[in-house]
């Protein structure tokens, strides 16, 4: 996977809404993310499955980076 492509990807979760992150469970989520990279560029199939494998693996700090930027209620 390419230094590229990881970029783009921690760029979209930065910049996807946190409630969008959120929300799906982790299997949608996943998928949406390599879809929004998708629309991005091209993506080759073995790259993909390292980019799934990837996300897979780093889906919790996803998570704590959308959850830290959603407003605290009191």
């Amino acid at each position: 996977m390419s230094p590229l492509m990881l970029r783009q990807l921690w760029a979209l979760v930065e910049t996807t809404q946190a409630q969008t992150l959120l929300n799906l469970d982790d299997d949608s989520l996943v998928q949406w993310l390599l879809r929004q990279l998708r629309h991005q560029r091209a993506i080759e199939l073995d790259e993909m499955s390292a980019l799934m494998t990837y996300i897979h693996s780093r889906l919790p700090l996803i998570r704590d980076l959308a959850a830290s930027r959603t407003p605290v209620c009191s």
